[in-house]
C-alpha cells in the first residue's frame, strides 16, 4: 500500500498528478496551515498568445491571523468569476479540447463558492476524472488524526496500512526517516518527469496547470503522464 500526500493546489501541474498515479491513496493536506505568503494554493499559470500568464484566487486574510487552508475564504466582489471565465476562453478556445471543458469551467466560477477548498477540490476531481487517476483521494480532515511534521504523515500512513509513504525527491531532505523507519514504512522517492506536449502559441512552456495539457491533448492526456 502506497500513500502520498499533498497540499490542495489551485489546478494543479501534471506532476501532482503522476505522484496520484504512483499512489493508492492520496491525501490532501486541506486542515494545515495556509502560507501567507505567495502560494500554489491560491494560483497557477497558464498560457495566451503573450506566453504565460497568472491566474490567482483572491481570498481573505488580513486581520484574520494563522488560517487552516480549509477556513480560508475567497474573496467575491462579483467581477472576478466572470473575468477569469473570458481569460479561459481567449487562451484556450482554439485548442482541440477545450470545448470538452468549457461547461465545467463556467459553472465552476459562476457557482460562487465561499471556501477555497471546494473550489480547488471541484478542480483536482475533475482533473483526476479526466486524466484517468484511480487512486483513493481522501482530505486529511475527514481522517480525524491529531498530529504535526513528520508524525503526522507517519500517523496517517499507519492509518491506512501502508507499507510506503512516497514523495517528491526534493522535499525527501525535510523528512525525518526514523519515525518512518521505526514503523517499517519505507520512503520512496520520485522524481517527476518532464512532460512535453503540443501547445498552443508559441515555444512550449513546461510545468503549467494541468489543464494546459487536458485542453490540448484531450485523452492523450492520460498517456503522456504515464508514458514516462
Amino acid at each position: 500500500m502506497i500513500v502520498t500526500t499533498y497540499r490542495p493546489y489551485f489546478a494543479p501541474f501534471p506532476g501532482f498528478f503522476y505522484q496520484a498515479y504512483r499512489s493508492d491513496v492520496f491525501i490532501i493536506l486541506d486542515c494545515i496551515q495556509f502560507p501567507q505568503g505567495t502560494t500554489w494554493i491560491t494560483r497557477n499559470r497558464f498560457k495566451n498568445d503573450q506566453g504565460a500568464f497568472w491566474m490567482t484566487i483572491p481570498v481573505r486574510k488580513r486581520g484574520l491571523g494563522l488560517q487552516k487552508i480549509n477556513d480560508v475564504r475567497i474573496c467575491d466582489d462579483g467581477r472576478w468569476s466572470a473575468k477569469y471565465v473570458q481569460r479561459f476562453h481567449h487562451a484556450y478556445a482554439n485548442s482541440p479540447y477545450f470545448v470538452d471543458h468549457r461547461q465545467f469551467l463556467e459553472n465552476l466560477f459562476e457557482t460562487g463558492y465561499d471556501r477555497l477548498i471546494d473550489l480547488n477540490m471541484a478542480v483536482i476531481r475533475h482533473l483526476m476524472l479526466y486524466l484517468g487517476v484511480d487512486a483513493e483521494i481522501h482530505c486529511l480532515s475527514e481522517l480525524g488524526i491529531e498530529a504535526r511534521g513528520d508524525h503526522l504523515l507517519v500517523q496517517i500512513c499507519k492509518y491506512f496500512k501502508a507499507t510506503t509513504y512516497l514523495t517528491q525527491s526534493a522535499a525527501a531532505k525535510y523528512i525525518n526517516f526514523d519515525g518512518f523507519e521505526k514503523d517499517g514504512i519505507e520512503i520512496r522517492r520520485l522524481k517527476f518527469p518532464t512532460y512535453i506536449y503540443p501547445q498552443l502559441w508559441g515555444r512550449f512552456i513546461p510545468n503549467l496547470s494541468a489543464l494546459d495539457l487536458l485542453f490540448n491533448c484531450g485523452p492523450k492526456a492520460r498517456d503522456i503522464l504515464l508514458k514516462n
